[in-house]
């Protein structure tokens, strides 16, 4: 089991909008990974991105350029 630690975590509206999410992450190499959305978090899509907390800003502009509409970004501890 992983040791629990607190990341970012960007929620989506669609599982399309977390599909597309993982599939720009891949193609522009930035970090992170695909989860089921934490307990702690409520959203509409049952998938969200897993990231640490300094790759925010990477983020934010790799789903600008990208196209991609977060619902959220959460800090959560994963």
């Amino acid at each position: 089991m992983r040791k629990k630690e607190l990341k970012l975590v960007v929620t989506f509206h669609t599982t399309a909008d977390a599909m597309a999410m993982e599939k720009a992450c891949k193609a522009h190499g930035a970090p992170g990974r695909i989860i089921p959305v934490p307990r702690a978090i409520s959203a509409g899509c049952g998938l969200s991105w897993c990231a640490e907390l300094d790759d925010r800003e990477q983020m934010k502009e790799m789903m600008a350029k990208a196209g991609i509409e977060e619902e959220d970004m959460h800090e959560c501890m994963v």
